[in-house]
């Protein structure tokens, strides 16, 4: 069984930083294709960052230029380095892997003014 356990989420100033941590336990060939999103309160979910199996990576738009998705492939894990975080970055931050189609139980990202 493949499970997914986030860490790093945290109450910040705007302005601040935080790196979100996604452990992968299980299966090693669900550490390929994985990817970050977010959903604030009352909205729906969207798609923050992803990394390929070939490490390529992308970016939603809100967040280009500030955050950065890697990977440690030994260590199983996913991270999500977030600068110059904003209010409107305030969300639950789930990881997922396409490869295996599972989601983590989410980690509380908190931004204040």
């Amino acid at each position: 069984q493949v499970q997914l356990v986030e860490s790093g989420g945290g109450s910040v100033q705007a302005g601040g930083s935080l790196r979100l941590s996604c452990v992968v336990y299980g299966y090693d060939y669900c550490n390929y294709d994985m990817s970050w999103y977010r959903q604030a309160p009352g909205k729906e979910r969207e798609f923050v960052s992803g990394i390929d199996s070939d490490g390529r990576t992308t970016y939603g738009g809100p967040v280009k230029g500030r955050f950065t998705i890697s990977q440690d492939i030994i260590k199983n894990t996913l991270y999500l380095q977030m600068n110059r975080l904003k209010p409107e970055d305030t969300a639950m931050y789930y990881c997922q892997t396409e490869s295996c189609d599972v989601w983590g139980q989410g980690t509380l990202v908190t931004v204040s003014s």
